[in-house]
């Protein structure tokens, strides 16, 4: 998978779809709705995404220096399941349109929607915030769809499902919030977790630097 860039640009957040009229009404004056972008639907002026990689080929199960084989399948599924960590740097009030530009490089790299998770340690995302208005029911039930890139609170990570790609926007809450919040990002993450935020305050927290 292509490198997510240290610092990307950022831009102003797509919009989410808009909703086309009943034949024979007056289209509606469309109200802004805030929404998790789809590789479908890309950000204007942007090329759609790439074709997904194909997955490489199964490795050939050997038994080098007479080991068995299943010990070396076993360390092969201890080095999947270890997420690779990428810090984005981002000031406070950024951090959220860093999460996004991240999100947007994924999904033109080919990353599937329904691949990604993003946790806020502050401030709800605009989309779950929209999407919460409607009950919580509805909200969770597009969480267990896993169509679409799902955006969450750091808060209820515990309660998400894990993905390959996890992505916290480190965007308000104070240090406790934060020292709670990556751990249980890093355990939602198949293979990649990528923290948007100030990186003094985020290797602070944790004690090391990532």
């Amino acid at each position: 998978m292509p490198l997510i860039p240290e610092e990307p640009q950022i831009h102003e957040s797509a919009q989410g779809p808009r909703v086309t009229p009943a034949a024979g009404r007056p289209a509606p004056t469309p109200r802004p709705v805030p929404g998790p972008r789809t590789a479908a639907s890309p950000r204007p002026g942007r090329p759609g995404p790439g074709p997904a990689r194909p997955a490489p080929p199964a490795p050939r199960q050997h038994t080098p220096g007479g080991q068995p084989a299943a010990r070396q399948e076993n360390r092969s599924a201890d080095a999947r399941t270890t997420p690779r960590i990428q810090l984005i740097p981002a000031p406070l009030d950024g951090a959220i349109d860093a999460a996004e530009e991240a999100v947007d490089l994924l999904l033109e790299s080919g990353r599937a929607p329904g691949d990604i998770l993003v946790l806020t340690t502050g401030e709800q995302h605009p989309w779950a915030a929209h999407e919460l208005s409607f009950g919580e029911a509805a909200y969770w039930a597009q969480h267990d769809a896993r169509d679409d890139v799902f955006f969450a609170a750091a808060s209820a990570a515990d309660r998400a499902a894990a993905r390959p790609v996890v992505v916290v926007a480190v965007n308000g809450g104070d240090d406790a919030v934060t020292a709670r919040a990556l751990p249980a990002a890093l355990n939602r993450a198949d293979t990649l977790l990528i923290v948007c935020g100030d990186p003094a305050r985020i290797n602070g927290v944790l004690g090391t630097a990532l």
